[in-house]
């Protein structure tokens, strides 16, 4: 195995980890948002660029659930105060 092939597998093997870790804390969908950019840098580098192209919209996609986990996460902790 060369180093990118190294590289790709690890970079799925956390979106794997990260995803089934979503429900945990608001943390991991972040984590998941960030290994799919790591992938869709793999697939771009091995010159699969559908595979890229699509692990960049899934970081996307994950970032905005992020973003309005982390809001609303946010907003029932100020109300409970």
């Amino acid at each position: 195995m060369d180093a990118l092939t190294i590289y790709g597998l690890f970079s799925v093997s956390l979106m794997l980890l990260f995803y089934a870790l979503e429900g945990r804390s608001v943390w991991f969908v972040l984590a998941f948002a960030v290994s799919c950019m790591m992938a869709s840098i793999y697939g771009f580098l091995q010159g699969a660029w559908p595979f890229g192209l699509v692990e960049a919209v899934w970081s996307v996609v994950a970032l905005r659930r992020w973003w309005f986990r982390r809001k609303a996460e946010a907003s029932v902790q100020s109300n409970t105060h």
